[in-house]
């Protein structure tokens, strides 16, 4: 069993293709879960889903052919043809899938690089597989490690300092049009993850009044009060527009939620507005950013704004983590592939120190017990001593690059009966709880 990745992202697609693919509600990433899991040689599946991240972890038996069914998925939800989505799908197997994910938790690949949202949403892929039952031992392992490796880099390193999340990253591009922040009136539409976010920045960067519209008021309650923001209904955001210098919009919801009517009419005057539209798909009408005074900025202008060389030294040294976390992840995982065959090995050892001890019983029925005993212990020893150098030397082997098994090899010199191998399993891996 192999691990692959099927997926799209910021750095694959064009923001209208992302909001293509980006279904909003719970409901539908259970949905494409659990369609990945059923196709055929796929053993194990989930999905890390973002606004600007597609992506399909699965365990599989074959890859020529889960490819084939994996991307298929993906041309279904898009509504787009074979020929428009695939030259934007990325394919990574086995070893690069595990690098290309500790890269995700460690933020590397992030559209805004070390924003720390991304490790939450890596969790979330997590308990959802665990959820439906689709996550097994090998995701379940290389999921574990995938988050202890974005913590490991966030607490060594300043990463996610160095690089801003995507809501710092959009003020910047506003600051032409509103200057800082603080101080200044801000409207945030929605109050999901995301608009928490945005809530949380402004408050902490000192904006001035912060109003939270929703559709459920409750939700918009319960954000306003933990930021000292007040609610309103998302039915008084054109009032609530005349007066702000900055909106930002992240609702999730499908379909245009800020029409450039909606802004003419509340701006007739061309005072500047900042307008910051963080939902895939996107919230406002590209037309807005056109009217007199209005600056739109949209995952579409984040997406060419960051560099690596903003972190300088610190992606560096998280590359540096990563790798050395790839290989340690890599070589452990060699390592437990030859388990079952060395374990299978011993196991047969006993059968033979078994059968002879019960010939001898046969042939001396007399025999001394405490002799017995001393004759069993000594043969247990040679079998021991026979098996110690070929178990150790094939687990060093293990860690070598290369196309030999040795444990296949070991198994075909011992005659080993492959369904004593695939029986062995191992024992349970100490789980992180998936908050």
């Amino acid at each position: 069993m192999s691990v692959l990745i099927v997926g799209v992202s910021h750095n694959s697609a064009p923001v209208w293709l992302l909001e293509r693919l980006a279904s909003p509600g719970v409901d539908s990433v259970h949905k494409l879960v659990t369609d990945a899991a059923g196709c055929a040689h796929v053993a194990e599946a989930t999905v890390i889903s973002t606004c600007n991240r597609l992506e399909i972890y699965a365990d599989v038996e074959r890859f020529h052919g889960s490819v084939e069914q994996l991307s298929t998925l993906f041309v279904e939800r898009s509504g787009e043809t074979t020929e428009t989505l695939l030259p934007h799908l990325y394919v990574h197997y086995d070893d690069g899938a595990v690098a290309h994910l500790f890269q995700v938790a460690a933020g590397l690949d992030s559209m805004a690089l070390g924003e720390g949202q991304i490790l939450g949403q890596t969790r979330e892929a997590l308990r959802v597989g665990q959820e439906l039952g689709t996550v097994g031992p090998a995701l379940n392992v290389l999921f574990q490690q995938a988050l202890r490796v974005g913590k490991r880099s966030r607490a060594e390193t300043g990463i996610d300092r160095a690089a801003p999340s995507l809501v710092t990253a959009a003020l910047e591009r506003a600051r032409p049009t509103i200057g800082d922040v603080a101080g200044r009136s801000v409207a945030v539409l929605g109050a999901g993850a995301m608009a928490g976010l945005a809530t949380a920045t402004v408050s902490r960067l000192g904006a001035g009044d912060i109003v939270v519209l929703n559709r459920t008021a409750a939700r918009a309650e319960r954000l306003a009060a933990e930021y000292s923001a007040r609610p309103a209904p998302v039915e008084s955001l054109g009032s609530e527009l005349a007066g702000v210098d900055l909106l930002i919009t992240c609702t999730g919801a499908t379909g245009t939620q800020v029409s450039a009517d909606l802004v003419r009419e509340a701006r007739p005057d061309g005072r500047p507005l900042a307008i910051i539209d963080l939902a895939l798909p996107h919230d406002v009408d590209p037309a807005a950013g056109e009217l007199p005074g209005v600056q739109l900025v949209n995952l579409a202008d984040l997406a060419t704004s960051q560099h690596e060389s903003e972190a300088g030294a610190e992606v560096a040294a998280v590359r540096s983590i990563v790798a050395e976390e790839v290989a340690a992840f890599l070589a452990a995982r060699r390592q437990a592939s030859v388990t079952p065959t060395v374990v299978a090995l011993r196991s047969m050892a006993t059968s033979v120190v078994d059968a002879e001890m019960s010939r001898l019983d046969g042939r001396l029925p007399d025999l001394d017990p405490a002799v017995r005993a001393e004759v069993l212990h000594a043969v247990r020893r040679v079998a021991d001593k026979l098996l110690h150098e070929p178990t150790v030397r094939v687990r060093e082997l293990a860690n070598e690059s290369g196309a030999v098994s040795y444990a296949a090899a070991l198994a075909e010199l011992f005659a080993l009966d492959p369904d004593a191998v695939t029986a062995v399993t191992r024992p349970p891996v100490p789980e992180e709880p998936a908050r």
